[in-house]
């Protein structure tokens, strides 16, 4: 794939993932990035809304782990997607909904990076979608698993973004209704 082609993420095609974001496992992250993760992928999904993009949401054994925090509940448009596996692929509603979006893209974010963003980024490259896995919106209990995460990400072909990035790419340009509100976001995270 012509590398120019695969760092672009276009607006038609592409679906935004949150990954397993549970009450259980949020505590477990540290403090000051698990909440600038949240904010940053709150962020992500309203600009989803604004510039309706699909947004697709996922829960890890939630007897277990708890219910997707209350901050990003609401921002799935379909209900959320229970799962067992690590991958959000081992999951045929996950992949069916993928399919009914027509997704080619995807933007990724959630928890842990380590285990179930990066097995879920893994299936979906294999599968043949072009994952942007959002750097500063992913994290991992521990530093080392997550800068493993990011470097085996690059390795598999996957481009890593950031929240920013993604959204003006998202955008394309100044000036309209869409941007105002996106950048006032942007502003306020």
């Amino acid at each position: 794939m012509d590398i120019i082609k695969k760092l672009w993420l276009k607006k038609d095609g592409t679906v935004l993932v949150i990954v397993d974001v549970q009450e259980r496992l949020v505590p477990a992250m540290e403090e000051h990035i698990r909440q600038q993760v949240i904010n940053n992928i709150r962020t992500l999904a309203e600009a989803a809304r604004i510039i309706d993009l699909p947004v697709l949401a996922t829960e890890q054994y939630p007897k277990g782990l708890g219910a997707t925090v209350s901050e990003l509940a609401s921002y799935a448009e379909t209900p959320i997607i229970e799962k067992s596996s690590f991958s959000c692929c081992g999951e045929e509603n996950f992949l069916n909904a993928l399919e009914r979006k027509k997704a080619r893209q995807i933007l990724l974010v959630g928890m842990e990076a380590h285990v179930c963003v990066f097995q879920t980024l893994l299936d979906l490259q294999g599968r043949g979608y072009q994952v942007h896995l959002v750097r500063d919106a992913i994290c991992s209990r521990h530093k080392t698993d997550f800068l493993t995460a990011l470097e085996s990400a690059r390795l598999a072909g996957s481009t890593v973004t950031t929240t920013e990035m993604a959204l003006f790419q998202l955008l394309l340009k100044a000036g309209t209704a869409e941007f105002k509100a996106v950048s006032a976001l942007i502003k306020n995270r």
